[in-house]
């Protein structure tokens, strides 16, 4: 079944090869991104469409959504995968709250805007999920006191996950999913994956017949929050 998904933060990275597979697979893709130049041409390079989008601005993400719904319509799932990540080599006792407020604008109030504003449109798919791209990071078992504004705001998204799921129930699927260390330009040349593995999970979670609800995944398999 053909579906119509959003990708954010598509224009690099997990972002682009989610895209890039989900494409392969003849899904309508669309590729969001801040930069206009750089998203459409990584959309050009895998074949999505480009859709302009600052998931740190929330009149551009209304914007967005109100667009959205006029020239498409309909949707099937959305894949929160826009993020930062700018406080390497602090602490939780030093950290600057620009950094930390900057971080949670967008890895957690992006997301949160964005399931508010298109979860009409999930809800009326025959299939709709919503997939939201966090970190081991943000586990609660693993946390630390280094990357503090990055580890809370991934902590936060998974529970935005399961109030979403709790509010939506059995009417569309909402998990999280953590793709490992991945080589890209967040996580660095010496990550342990390469992005296809990391995307790996989150083309699953958009295509598989049978996935779980309401869980924290990583390679296809349910870990703890």
């Amino acid at each position: 079944m053909r579906k119509r998904i959003i990708v954010t933060g598509g224009n690099r990275g997990i972002g682009k090869e989610i895209c890039k597979q989900l494409v392969s697979m003849g899904h309508d893709v669309f590729l969001t991104g801040r930069d206009i130049q750089k998203g459409e041409d990584a959309a050009l390079d895998v074949g999505a469409k480009f859709r302009q989008l600052d998931v740190s601005n929330g009149e551009h993400i209304n914007e967005f959504i109100h667009e959205f719904k006029d020239e498409v319509g309909g949707l099937d799932v959305l894949i929160n995968n826009a993020g930062i990540l700018i406080d390497s080599g602090t602490d939780v006792m030093n950290i600057d709250f620009d950094v930390v407020h900057k971080t949670i604008e967008t890895n957690l109030y992006g997301p949160w805007r964005l399931i508010q504003g298109l979860l009409p449109l999930l809800e009326k798919s025959a299939n709709g999920r919503v997939i939201n791209i966090s970190s081991g990071m943000g586990a609660i078992q693993d946390l630390s006191n280094d990357h503090p504004a990055y580890r809370i705001s991934k902590t936060a998204l998974n529970a935005l996950t399961l109030m979403v799921h709790s509010h939506s129930g059995s009417l569309i699927n909402v998990n999280a999913m953590c793709p490992g260390w991945v080589r890209t330009d967040m996580g660095g040349s010496g990550a342990s994956r390469p992005v296809e593995k990391g995307a790996e999970t989150a083309v699953w979670l958009a295509t598989a017949e049978e996935i779980a609800n309401g869980k924290f995944l990583r390679d296809k398999t349910v870990i703890d929050w």
